[in-house]
């Protein structure tokens, strides 16, 4: 099982919650840094967990391309439906970020300008 997947065993909700934007401010001085921080992190996870999807339906994956020997699989199903009752990538984002647990640092042209 991957990090990531024990992450989301933390019970985290798969439902939106309003977070309060001067605690999200607070973390960088800068509203829209803070943002496009969970931003870049958030298309990391979603870059992971579509890989992993992938891999995990590659292992069901028919080779023989025929109309007539389409089936349903149940595991290729269960497994679908469990990625889909994931937390979206933005609210793992969100989490990580308010709990300290995404490494950022400013460029240093940034600071120049």
């Amino acid at each position: 099982m991957s990090k990531l997947r024990r992450q989301l065993g933390n019970n985290l909700s798969n439902v939106v919650e309003t977070k309060n934007l001067n605690d999200i401010k607070n973390k960088t001085g800068n509203l829209y840094e803070s943002i496009s921080i969970i931003a870049k992190r958030a298309g990391q996870i979603n870059i992971v967990l579509k890989e992993e999807l992938h891999n995990k339906l590659e292992e069901f994956a028919s080779h023989t391309d025929s109309l007539e020997e389409i089936h349903e699989n149940k595991e290729q199903i269960e497994i679908s439906k469990a990625y889909e009752k994931m937390p979206n990538s933005a609210i793992l984002a969100t989490q990580e970020f308010m709990e300290d647990k995404i490494y950022f640092r400013k460029n240093e042209e940034d600071l120049f300008r």
